[in-house]
């Protein structure tokens, strides 16, 4: 029994131990800083040390901790993708208009090649989203690029504010008004839904106060939707909402309004720039594309200056990928929204690091090069807001994650220069390939 005993204590801390994140020390000289808090500090250095910037300065020196000659360099603060779906692997549980109990936290996948090449785009955290199939999704995890670790608990981003996905107009109407008969099929069902789902945990939550204070002797019934529903009204769980259309953007900030929700990122929201007033006045933060839309109806009217206007009008804005391929692509989106708009460098920067990080509640760790933040960051060859930059290296808590001169050859996309079109538009032609064409229509879910 007694040796028993000891092989579970040393599997008990075997477990903790690896489930703690690594953390690396690296003196970054030379390099010109772009702080995004505090200007750009050239010929500047830049010490980490435990997975922590420790200083920022001019001549910095120290014997033991490895350093890099930044010379020619810039240096700016780990990207973040403040709408992602890479680390996961099933996105929608569209089986009812609310599905809030489900979580993808709970099916990280830390081998996902995708990890790996959004480091080589500079980027350090992307927010793992539920798809948008369902009016009220899942629940969604903030996670850090620790490529390289084997258990998924090292990639959850400590302290991030817990999220929740919502999602307006064409997909919750197909999926569940089309596609099950059952509401929502028009854009008046959607709003219901919100309100339905937020009068039922309003009782819920009573019932509980009346039992918890001894006005009822017998408990509620517990129910893990309700309860995440619950903890929206409370303020404890923020919504991340796939939106286009401005009128449904006024739609949910009337019922967020109505029930005392303050708290929401409204994600896409193509014609943003439509009610860019009254998102500033709520308090809305918008997550956009630079310049994605036509892919459906609903998002034809739109434009590349999306950015720009919600920027000017004083909403907190960020550029996200929804894309595993453009997620190694954020700087340049970046830079097409400082071209459609006349955005300041820091303006523009900031879109892509302190911005999606005041989104996701983890401004106080990332976002800026500032001492006492997490040593995330990236090196580029070039100004970050260049055609012709190229992530360099790419630090997550001082370890180095990515580093293009030893980039292995097998972690590259290959390109066969002999296809024509990619696999699944081919499997369009062939109508009547029912299963290529539901792979097709999942691929798309979340546009």
């Amino acid at each position: 029994m007694k040796t028993l005993h000891i092989y579970f204590f040393v599997f008990f801390v075997f477990g903790l131990i690896s489930a703690q994140s690594e953390t690396g020390d690296v003196l970054i000289k030379n390099g010109t800083l772009i702080t995004i808090t505090d200007g750009v500090k050239e010929n500047t250095d830049l010490l980490i040390k435990n997975g922590k910037i420790d200083k920022i300065g001019k001549n910095i020196s120290t014997g033991d901790v490895k350093t890099i000659d930044a010379t020619g360099m810039y240096v700016m603060p780990g990207i973040i993708d403040a709408h992602s779906h890479i680390a996961i692997d099933a996105v929608n549980e569209g089986t009812n208009p609310n599905t809030a109990e489900v979580w993808v936290g709970d099916a990280l996948d830390p081998y996902d090649i995708n990890i790996y090449r959004a480091l080589a785009g500079g980027v350090t955290i992307s927010h793992a989203m539920h798809g948008s199939a369902n009016a009220i999704g899942g629940q969604c995890e903030t996670i850090k690029h620790r490529w390289g670790v084997m258990n998924p608990e090292e990639m959850r981003m400590e302290g991030a504010v817990r999220t929740i996905k919502f999602a307006l107009g064409e997909n919750p109407m197909r999926v569940h008004g089309e596609g099950g008969r059952i509401m929502p099929a028009t854009r008046m069902g959607v709003e219901q839904v919100f309100r339905n789902a937020f009068s039922e945990a309003q009782e819920y939550m009573k019932a509980w106060e009346d039992y918890d204070n001894g006005k009822s002797d017998m408990a509620p019934e517990y129910n893990i939707r309700m309860e995440a529903v619950s903890d929206i009204l409370k303020g404890d769980l923020m919504i991340h909402c796939h939106s286009y259309r401005a009128d449904e953007i006024l739609m949910l900030m009337n019922v967020l309004r109505d029930f005392g929700v303050e708290k929401i990122c409204f994600q896409h929201v193509n014609e943003g720039f439509k009610v860019a007033p009254e998102l500033a006045e709520f308090g809305a933060y918008a997550s956009v594309f630079s310049d994605w839309w036509a892919y459906k109806f609903e998002v034809y009217y739109s434009t590349a200056y999306n950015a720009a206007i919600l920027t000017k009008n004083g909403v907190i804005t960020s550029i996200n990928s929804d894309s595993r391929e453009l997620i190694r692509h954020l700087y340049h989106e970046a830079a097409k929204s400082q071209r459609y708009g006349g955005l300041t460098d820091n303006e523009a920067l900031r879109l892509i690091t302190l911005n999606p990080a005041i989104q996701l509640g983890i401004d106080d760790r990332v976002g800026s090069l500032e001492k006492g933040k997490d040593g995330d960051v990236v090196i580029f060859d070039k100004h970050p807001l260049s055609v012709y930059a190229i992530p360099q290296m790419t630090f997550v808590d001082g370890v180095v994650r990515f580093d293009i001169n030893s980039d292995p050859a097998d972690m590259r996309i290959e390109v066969d220069p002999n296809e024509t079109m990619p696999a699944f538009m081919e499997a369009v032609d062939h109508e009547h390939d029912d299963s290529c064409l539901q792979g097709l229509n999942e691929l798309l879910f979340d546009k």
